[in-house]
């Protein structure tokens, strides 16, 4: 149960209930700076569990450890009088990603690539810390009113040399998940990249590449099956990101971009492409009708030949239509 409010950690007075299973977050406000911030805290269940427990001290260390624009911030951490280990974290406003998708406040197709890029950012970073993610998904990503990203919860990550996951325990999110990932063999950074083509997949779609619930189908398509395409193609998605989205997730790790610098690369060139203007080439003037000499003496002593603009200006074809995909309307989310 969440705690009679107000109440108080430290220097830390909690203020609201936000949510939460085995840890509950609370707004707070930091008493000594005036700043409102997240405190999340590990529930009595959380704190009898010596795996939970564990996985909340080492979300703790690792993400207190990382400074990134698009990675959530680690103000503090310790415990309270209960001994019940809790952290201090950036307070967020806006809303998750998945919730983005729903509400169709992702934008066009700039405005998703944005996103992504943000996000793959992240995810670059982390992996140069020796961290990988092995969660990502729509809900662990969060998106502000200005359209910046920031990855959350890090409470499955997994640093180099540290181990926590029992022999046959599978942690992630299904949908998400690697086909390494999904039989149990050894992690690496590759199931995030894997992740992050599902993602995209997702952003750009609105929907998941496996149309099944049961978690069983799942994972037989995700070890069985290839990723379909025509969702893809039916978004009108550029075919440059329809083949890094199948790359990403490939079935064997070494096939997919090693890392997320190429991935950046990228998406970094989508978007300049979709950025470039539109450069319309003037029609070339018509041809002046044949005369006779006659005829030609005539208008020479009459009047001067007109300019070859009057030409372009009566007789030129009109100017094609664009159909850069940067002349649609403006994006929902309006990006920093």
């Amino acid at each position: 149960m969440p705690m009679d409010l107000p109440a108080r950690i430290g220097k830390y007075e909690l203020q609201e209930f936000l949510g939460g299973g085995m840890s509950h977050v609370y707004r707070a406000r930091d008493t000594l700076i005036g700043r409102t911030v997240a405190v999340k805290i590990l529930t009595e269940a959380g704190c009898q569990d010596s795996d939970v427990k564990e996985r909340f001290l080492a979300e703790a260390r690792m993400a207190g450890s990382l400074t990134h624009d698009n990675v959530l911030g680690i103000y503090d951490f310790g415990e309270d009088d209960q001994h019940r280990p809790f952290m201090v974290m950036e307070f967020l406003r806006g809303e998750d990603l998945r919730h983005a998708l729903r509400n169709g406040h992702t934008g066009e197709l700039r405005n998703k690539l944005k996103l992504a890029a943000q996000v793959a950012c992240a995810l670059a970073y982390v992996h140069t810390q020796k961290i990988i993610h092995r969660d990502l998904k729509p809900e662990n990503i969060h998106i502000n009113a200005a359209g910046v990203v920031k990855l959350i919860d890090f409470g499955i990550a997994k640093t180099e040399g540290l181990q926590m996951t029992r022999a046959g325990y599978v942690l992630g999110t299904p949908f998400y998940m690697a086909p390494e990932q999904v039989t149990g063999q050894h992690i690496t950074e590759q199931v995030d990249v894997y992740a992050f083509g599902v993602l995209l997949f997702e952003l750009l779609t609105g929907r998941k590449p496996v149309d099944a619930e049961a978690v069983e189908r799942i994972f037989y398509s995700i070890l069985n099956e290839p990723l379909k395409m025509e969702p893809l193609y039916e978004a009108g998605v550029p075919p440059a990101i329809c083949d890094l989205i199948a790359r990403c997730t490939a079935k064997n790790p070494a096939e997919r971009p090693q890392g997320f610098g190429a991935v950046t690369a990228d998406l970094d060139r989508a978007i300049s492409e979709l950025d470039a203007p539109t450069v319309v080439l003037p029609a070339t003037p018509a041809a002046m009708p044949t005369a006779t000499p006659a005829a030609t003496v005539a208008v020479t002593s009459a009047a001067p030949p007109r300019p070859a603009s009057s030409w372009r200006k009566t007789d030129a074809a009109p100017a094609q239509k664009s159909d850069d995909p940067s002349a649609s309307a403006a994006p929902a989310i309006a990006l920093a």
